[in-house]
């Protein structure tokens, strides 16, 4: 007898982590891909009522949520709309998920944390958000918890994708204009590629449906640590080594503090997540956050 195949509901799929969703998901069933502007079914997360609608209509046995309110700086005088994309809208997909029997992937980020220290964050520390944005998936993630018995929320950071604006394009681009780049050197965290995003959630979905004890919350960034500054110094070097040329001279990349560069957001110091918990749960080994880079530097075009 053939068994029903999987189907599978993507929100978000033309941003950076949707995109390459679409290819990895596809291997594990029937995907059906919305964003906001799609026209048959609704994908847009301010519409709360018409996300409920889509899921019902579509009754899949796992939604995979990569629509986000991601302008971080913008959110501080948005607050409104990044609360409702970020936080209540999940909260209505985390019910209908529960209604259906259906598991719910999510995305969160290292910004629920305030910073502080030097150790890297575990999931059972307690958030405090700096801004708009860490508070409103902070509570994207409660409210998932509170409505919805199978889903798995994977706190990242820094993410990174060849598709549209990342740091190492614009880096590249000011390294070709300019004979000196001023950068943060007192933020760290692990630069973590859209594409291992993809890749570890169509890894893991299969796993939690046949487990569902691995419900929860967990930490999943690239292995390793850096700051902006040396991460700007090593996309700068790879590009070189590419052949790339660039004006700027590696000892005319300057490490600067955050406060020389002030911005309506306030920004964590230390985003580095912890990431044992997800490691033991699906025995998977997290890559160096140099090798997804260097892929990255060595595939994207920059302009004149």
């Amino acid at each position: 007898m053939m068994t029903e195949r999987l189907k599978i509901l993507l929100f978000g799929c033309n941003g950076q982590v949707g995109s390459e969703l679409q290819a990895t998901l596809l291997a594990l069933g029937d995907l059906v891909s919305l964003d906001i502007d799609s026209k048959d079914l609704c994908g847009d997360f301010t519409n709360p009522e018409g996300i409920a609608r889509t899921v019902r209509q579509i009754r899949p046995g796992v939604i995979v949520n990569a629509a986000a309110y991601t302008a971080v700086d913008k959110a501080e005088s948005e607050s409104e709309i990044a609360f409702q994309i970020n936080a209540d809208t999940p909260a209505v997909l985390a019910r209908e998920a529960e209604q259906i029997g259906a598991w719910l992937i999510h995305y969160s980020t290292d910004y629920v944390f305030d910073g502080t220290g030097e150790t890297p964050w575990k999931e059972s520390d307690t958030p405090n958000p700096l801004n708009v944005y860490g508070a409103s998936k902070l509570q994207g993630e409660r409210n998932i918890a509170d409505h919805c018995s199978r889903y798995v929320i994977l706190r990242t950071s820094w993410v990174y994708a060849e598709k549209g604006g990342n740091f190492a394009k614009t880096m590249l681009k000011l390294a070709k204009e300019l004979e000196s780049l001023s950068v943060v050197n007192d933020q760290v965290g692990s630069p973590t590629g859209a594409r291992l995003l993809a890749d570890l959630t169509a890894k893991i979905i299969p796993v939690v449906m046949h487990d569902p004890s691995l419900a929860g919350l967990y930490h999943a960034v690239a292995s390793g640590e850096t700051s902006w500054y040396d991460y700007a110094r090593f996309v700068i070097k790879s590009a070189r080594a590419r052949g790339l040329e660039l004006k700027v001279k590696e000892e005319h990349i300057y490490p600067v503090a955050s406060d020389q560069y002030p911005t309506p957001a306030r920004r964590p110091a230390n985003s580095r997540l912890d990431t044992d918990k997800f490691r033991e749960a699906f025995g998977i080994n997290l890559p160096d956050w140099k090798i997804g880079v260097a892929e990255l530097v060595e595939n994207i075009e920059i302009g004149n």
